[in-house]
């Protein structure tokens, strides 16, 4: 073999292994991402295309909860919606737990144009849920867009370490709750939750975001404006002040906003009115306090009022210690729930029903589940709940369409020294429709094969009793029902229009989920064409001009290719 012959071959295998290499992606410590200081101008961010309104589809996923499409920099992720929380986090590719390996993570190898580093990535966070999964791991700034509206340098978790349930290629979850919820706020500063960050920097229309949860897996999320493919006439929405809370501990000097929760005046069964019980009524003016999520998958309530609700029901009966309640498949009666003065929204059983029993045909499951009581006072949760499918991994199968399924509910996040939060509820179904009949539920489970697997105890189960625990928040700092606070809502540059005597939900951002599309064909023929919202079709996880291999965070797959195409190359070499 002459000495130009392995010249020529030496240098086309390091070439070869170069470019392989530059490929990769692999993963580096992370200590060496990128580390611009919090605070400094970011490079690269398209403020031209931003937006102060936008709408994006809603996904129904697999486990019941709902996604939408986002954007982390330059890269698309599904992010499951929630608004009982108020952290946003991705799984990154720093997180190997078997839940994180099979969704698309943030690909740390990725020199993001809008990445910002927090304390060299050493601030760190952990967040608990009520499943008692947890996710941990450390903050960063990313530029986070959604539909068309963006908040640049959001403060975001990037997981390192989780064990949180992600279904349908979803890498993480969106929270759209208050400052005072935030771990991430609590940490870093100038750290506000996402929704938060739009509304403080006056980036929106107007601080709003609405949620449209329909009986099938579709939705729209509209920010800084309301979907009027479905709200036909907004004078009809019914307003309801969120509640303030006390701080916590020491946490501030100051009463604030702390859920998305509202006051709930009565419930019914057919008409019969109940008053609600508050689990700790000299500390919430005596009313009962109601959080309304879309992360709930389903309706809770205190045992002290869902044992009275039940007892209207004729032949139902508590059959776990959870607090399911089953009642007769056969039972025609609507439950309604009242929020303020008199505004009462009605669920069909098919909205509340869960499914019938597998061991017992005639019993069905039904929302609310009863819990005990809680130290925030909360005795109210209120969702959504529909899980298409009876999966053998689960306990049961939620069908049917509880709360936030019945009505288009509109998110004001108030602003500074003007105007407190409030939740719009838009009902979208007929409040004086009858009663749906037996055979009507029937034929809905069947059609949706709606069994519940599970096996009820032939006994009756004696309603359990518990201590209320001691109220969690710092009542020496006093929470007044409609105080508008000072700080931590929308820039007060906004024009408050949903507080009297400038009310005016007329003057509220319009959105439509489509579009209509005007053009000439080859035939010089005006044509109209109407578009619905849609979720893009790039891909999950990739970065710009990055492989599938490199989105789904497994470059050692590129490495085990590289160096099996070095081996080779190096006996080709040889020979």
């Amino acid at each position: 073999m002459s000495l130009q012959w392995l010249q020529f071959r030496v240098t086309v295998l390091l070439l070869l292994h170069c470019v392989l290499c530059l490929g990769i992606g692999a993963p580096r410590s992370l200590a060496n991402i990128p580390a611009v200081q919090q605070g400094d101008k970011l490079v690269g961010t398209n403020d031209s295309l931003s937006s102060g309104f936008g709408i994006t589809p809603v996904t129904l996923a697999d486990d019941g909860s709902y996604y939408i499409v986002l954007e982390a920099g330059l890269i698309t992720f599904r992010a499951t919606i929630d608004t009982g929380s108020a952290d946003s986090w991705l799984t990154s590719t720093a997180c190997t737990t078997p839940t994180c390996m099979q969704v698309p993570r943030y690909p740390l190898q990725y020199d993001s144009p809008t990445f910002v580093s927090v304390n060299n990535n050493a601030s760190v966070f952990n967040l608990s849920y009520a499943d008692t999964t947890v996710s941990s791991g450390f903050i960063a700034r990313e530029a986070i867009q959604i539909s068309n509206v963006t908040a640049p340098n959001q403060a975001i978790g990037l997981v390192t370490n989780s064990n949180v349930t992600l279904l349908d290629e979803v890498s993480g979850i969106l929270g759209l709750g208050f400052p005072r919820l935030s771990e991430i706020y609590a940490s870093i500063a100038n750290a506000t939750p996402f929704f938060a960050t739009l509304a403080s920097q006056g980036i929106l229309e107007y601080p709003i975001f609405g949620l449209s949860l329909t009986r099938n897996t579709t939705g729209t999320l509209a920010i800084g404006a309301i979907d009027v493919s479905v709200v036909q006439n907004a004078s009809n929405i019914v307003w309801n002040e969120v509640v303030p809370f006390s701080p916590i501990g020491t946490q501030t000097n100051t009463s604030g906003y702390f859920y998305w929760a509202v006051y709930m005046t009565g419930f019914s069964v057919n008409g019969t009115n109940l008053t609600p019980v508050p689990t700790y009524p000299a500390l919430t003016d005596n009313s009962s306090i109601a959080l309304l999520d879309v992360g709930t998958t389903g309706i809770y309530g205190p045992y002290q009022d869902v044992t009275r609700l039940y007892s209207l029901i004729p032949g139902s009966r508590l059959v776990d210690e959870s607090g399911q309640w089953v009642i007769p498949c056969t039972s025609s009666v609507t439950i309604s729930f009242t929020f303020g003065d008199n505004n009462t929204f009605v669920l069909q059983p098919t909205d509340y029903i869960i499914g019938p029993a597998s061991s017992s045909p005639g019993l069905c499951l039904s929302w609310p589940k009863a819990s005990p009581p809680s130290s925030d006072g909360v005795d109210w949760q209120l969702g959504e709940a529909y899980i298409p499918l009876c999966f053998s991994l689960l306990i049961g199968c939620v069908l049917g369409t509880p709360f936030l399924r019945t009505v288009y509910s509109v998110w004001s996040y108030g602003v500074d020294d003007e105007e407190p939060p409030m939740i719009g509820l838009y009902s979208t179904s007929n409040a004086s429709a009858t009663v749906e009949s037996p055979t009507v539920v029937s034929a809905f489970f069947s059609s949706v094969s709606a069994t519940v697997a599970t096996i009820l105890p032939n006994y009756v189960l004696a309603t359990p009793s518990y201590t209320t625990p001691p109220y969690a928040f710092n009542t020496s700092v006093p929470a007044t029902f409609g105080e508008i606070v000072a700080s931590e809502l929308a820039t007060s540059t906004y024009a408050p229009i949903l507080i009297s005597p400038t009310f005016n939900a007329s003057a509220l951002p319009k959105v439509y989920d489509a579009y209509t599309l005007v053009y000439t064909n080859s035939e010089g023929q005006s044509v109209t064409s109407t578009y619905h919202v849609s979720n893009p079709s790039t891909a999950l996880g990739v970065p710009p001009g990055w492989s599938g291999a490199n989105a789904l965070g497994i470059p050692y797959l590129a490495l085990g290719t590289s160096l099996f195409i070095t081996v080779s190359s190096a006996i080709w070499v040889l020979s």
